[in-house]
């Protein structure tokens, strides 16, 4: 069969020779007044379209399509994508293939997530470094460590004007061919914010409250947000460095923002929000995917289906807060199916770490991750047992996080005990987690 007729065949419309294609593209260039560059992997054409003024349109205006023929270029695109209003600007990569676009809201992200960046620099001295080699750096967003609040936890938030020029600092960090103070530094978009629509967000009564000591009590964290106000806090939930505080009345926890934002408490300047909701099942069950069984759940102290009663730890933070700072939607679900190899399929040796997080579904390969991600060492398991009234081996799991640049050590056990030496460790790995 002719190549034409293969093209027809498949439905990807007929295959024009270069010269072809440069005249369809100058004479769209000629109707439309738009302008076309190439550069970097990819074709822009407008940005800003003819006549333009004013700013670039804000973000959420973009949407990112997929599967585009291989043959089918801006002469055909734009007149699709026009149908559904003006475009400012198209951008179309020079490697694509497939039949069937898919079409979803582009993310839009504009922060990279940087990794194994030493300790002891403060926050001037990362925004300086990443100003030298990036540009369109707007801010840097570093947290102090939870047990030594001069130092910071290894990683940091880098905040740029727009996502090009996110994507364009990703590309230029990539390990290996940037060592800020001598160090290899990680490299990856960080999770998308949670966006809350503005009618939910007027009923918070909730305060997300961070950077606390890890000595301070959730009873001296109520007794100083009640100073405002006495009696206006119904309760606390404290975990580890940063705690939930529950007013009777979301007009006192707005008030109470305001006053206490930026307060010292026990010697630590505290960060005070509005607590974004997060799914009534918890979003650490949105983080496996669905995937955790019906006796992990009853472990964990997950809402009973039947009864509807809460067992024991009350709702837990995902691991994306602990990733991002602030609470973020849970990672998409993993397609669990199995694919044939084919005869001379090539596979390519990659490191675990170099995966998404919505890769792994158990909560001992994310504690690994997790530990990986701000350059701690590996968690070590060790395994206690007892024997119950009728006989029965029961197992727990202590695990033991140390960081490997100060040699602090900090040691995890649930309260609960397990039959199985598999529902011991992700027990104890989901506990651990859910502490960090």
């Amino acid at each position: 069969m002719h190549e034409e007729n293969k093209a027809a065949a498949n439905g990807c419309g007929k295959i024009r020779s270069g010269a072809q294609n440069g005249a369809a593209l100058l004479a769209l260039m000629e109707k439309t007044g738009y302008s076309m560059v190439q550069q970097n992997g990819q074709r822009k054409f407008g940005g800003p379209p003819p006549g333009w003024e004013g700013p670039p349109p804000p973000r959420g205006c973009e949407v990112f399509v997929g599967k585009i023929p291989r043959d089918m270029y801006e002469d055909e695109l734009v007149p699709v994508f026009e149908r559904a209003g003006k475009i400012y600007e198209l951008r179309l990569m020079m490697e694509f293939s497939g039949k069937f676009i898919g079409v979803c809201v582009s993310l839009d992200n504009c922060r990279l997530f940087i990794g194994a960046i030493p300790k002891d620099k403060k926050k001037e001295e990362i925004l300086n470094e990443m100003k030298k080699v990036t540009e369109g750096v707007v801010d840097v967003i570093v947290y102090p460590n939870a047990t030594d609040k001069t130092k910071n936890r290894g990683f940091a938030f880098v905040e740029y004007e727009s996502h090009r020029a996110a994507a364009m600092a990703r590309r230029r960090l990539i390990p290996g061919t940037f060592q800020p103070w001598g160090h290899t530094i990680q490299v990856d978009w960080a999770d998308p914010e949670k966006v809350v629509d503005e009618e939910t967000m007027q009923r918070v009564k909730v305060l997300y409250v961070r950077n606390l000591m890890i000595s301070t009590t959730e009873d001296k964290i109520k007794a100083e947000f009640n100073k405002f106000k006495p009696g206006v806090v119904e309760r606390v939930k404290k975990l580890r460095d940063y705690a939930f505080v529950h007013f009777f009345h979301r007009e006192d926890a707005v008030a109470a923002m305001s006053v206490m934002n930026g307060k010292c408490i026990d010697g630590a300047s505290i960060e005070v929000t509005l607590a974004k909701p997060v799914n009534k099942e918890s979003s650490w069950k949105q983080h496996f995917n669905g995937q955790i069984s019906p006796s992990s759940e009853n472990l964990l102290g997950f809402p009973n289906k039947e009864d509807g009663t809460q067992k024991s730890l009350g709702k837990p933070a995902s691991l994306s807060v602990r990733l991002n700072g602030q609470h973020s939607p849970s990672p998409p679900e993993v397609e669990r199916s199995t694919y044939p190899i084919f005869p001379g399929i090539k596979l390519t040796p990659i490191s675990m770490y170099s995966l998404k997080l919505s890769h792994f579904s158990s909560a001992v390969m994310h504690l690994d991750y997790f530990c990986h991600k701000n350059s701690w060492a590996p968690p070590e398991y060790c395994l206690y047992s007892t024997t119950s009234q009728d006989g029965k081996i029961l197992l727990v799991y202590k695990v033991l996080i140390s960081s490997i640049a100060d040699d602090s050590q900090s040691y995890f056990m649930p309260e609960k005990l397990c039959t199985t030496v598999e529902d011991a460790k992700e027990l104890a790995a989901q506990f651990t987690l859910l502490h960090l």
